[in-house]
């Protein structure tokens, strides 16, 4: 009886796991970050159809801004502050963004395949 119960536990779990299936936060949080007014990375790759959480971090002492107006999104990061960009899903293209305080110097795009 002992056995039989341990192995029903034991496909159960399996079942669960499959069901929902391992964690894949990696695959749709992203960082860019912002240093000597320029973003890292100028172009970022991102997949079709997935909710995005974008991680911008200011490492310059003065403000910034993350602003798209192909993604709708307009947030400014403190010096040496942290933002949370949430995006998507997307389709596939290319959208642009900037920082609007210094618009010669920081720009980029996300692609989206």
């Amino acid at each position: 009886m002992t056995r039989t119960l341990v192995l029903g536990a034991m496909t159960l779990g399996a079942i669960a796991f499959g069901a929902v299936g391992p964690s894949r936060a990696d695959d749709t949080a992203y960082t860019i970050t912002i240093q000597n007014h320029r973003f890292a990375p100028e172009q970022l790759e991102l997949p079709t159809g997935k909710k995005i959480t974008l991680t911008v971090k200011n490492l310059d002492a003065t403000p910034a801004e993350f602003e798209s107006t192909d993604l709708n999104r307009e947030k400014v990061v403190v010096g040496g502050g942290t933002i949370t960009v949430f995006v998507g899903p997307l389709r596939p293209g290319s959208y642009e963004f900037f920082d609007d305080f210094n618009p010669g110097t920081t720009h980029g795009h996300i692609v989206v395949k």
